[in-house]
């Protein structure tokens, strides 16, 4: 099962969100996303556990914790949901050059 953590404070690791996780069950992965550019954390995490049973135990009693003063929330993945395209990156008769003259 794939486990949603948010409002993690942003001091939390990698190692501290598998560690918050690894009570309930084997812990197959555990990753707190960071930015791009920063590198700094973003607040929010996915945990991965092999075991349904225990990851639902996990989700149950973890939820609404208080982590580091922070109340964290603990809940289920949803898929990612495809992104539906219009088509593609052409479109004739072109965008614009940012503003409109009748501003000014």
């Amino acid at each position: 099962m794939n486990i949603y953590v948010s409002n993690l404070s942003f001091n939390v690791q990698d190692e501290d969100l598998r560690e918050f996780f690894t009570e309930y069950g084997e812990v197959s992965s555990a990753k707190v996303i960071t930015d791009k550019l920063s590198g700094k954390s973003r607040g929010f995490g996915f945990v991965e556990m092999s075991d349904n049973e225990a990851a639902q135990k996990a989700v149950a009693e973890l939820d609404q914790a208080s982590v580091e003063g922070r109340t964290i929330r603990v809940m289920e993945a949803k898929p990612k949901e495809e992104k539906t395209s219009n088509g593609g990156g052409f479109r004739p008769g072109g965008g614009g050059g940012g503003y409109s003259k009748s501003r000014y």
